[in-house]
This record gives structure tokens, C-alpha cells and sequence, in this order.
């Protein structure tokens, strides 16, 4: 017979709001921590705009940002055994994306 709670957990639903469920677009992570919790300030920076905005700001305990650092480990392995190796790209704060500059 099989059991639909693996391991006997309690059920927990998860309500996804319309608005949440749209998601906001990030280009930047600048992540900080306290002995007590780590922040995650998610931002997006346009091409030769200075100043940038924090457009969502997450709060974790030691533990959550741990198992979080695990299961997005996972979730890339797998992604890359379907679609393959992601480019490591780190040459530094792109302010300019490395396209042209826009002018009028």
C-alpha cells in the first residue's frame, strides 16, 4: 500500500496569489547575515541607469538559507543534466550588460 504523505508528514497547502504568482524579475542578488538570519536583497539593474532598486527583500533563519543553498544545488544539477553545463559568467558588477550604449 502507498503511503501519498512520504515519511508521514503533515500536509501543508500553499496558497499562491495572482499577484505573487507573476514574480518580479532579478538581475542582482546582494545577500548579508547577522548571527541570527541571513538577507537576500533581490534587485534589477537596467543598462546605463546608475541607480537600481531592491525589488524584493527575503529574511531567512541559518537553516532555511542552508537547505535553500541545497535544494537550489539540486534543482541546477538537474537542470543541467537536461539542457546542459550554464556558462559560468563573472567578470564583476555588470552595470553595462556589455552591449552598446543607448543614445538620442
Amino acid at each position: 500500500m502507498e503511503d501519498n504523505n512520504q515519511n508521514n508528514q503533515p500536509h501543508l497547502d500553499i496558497e499562491l496569489s495572482e499577484e505573487v504568482a507573476e514574480g518580479i524579475y532579478s538581475n542582482l542578488a546582494i545577500i548579508t547575515h547577522s548571527q541570527s538570519e541571513f538577507v537576500i536583497d533581490f534587485v534589477k539593474i537596467m543598462p546605463g541607469v546608475p541607480k537600481a532598486r531592491v525589488k524584493s527583500r527575503i529574511l531567512l533563519t541559518p537553516q532555511h538559507a542552508k537547505r535553500l543553498v541545497k535544494a537550489l544545488a539540486e534543482n541546477l544539477q538537474k537542470f543541467e543534466q537536461i539542457h546542459g553545463k550554464i556558462k559560468d559568467v563573472d567578470n564583476g558588477f555588470p552595470m553595462n550588460f556589455g552591449g552598446p550604449t543607448a543614445q538620442a
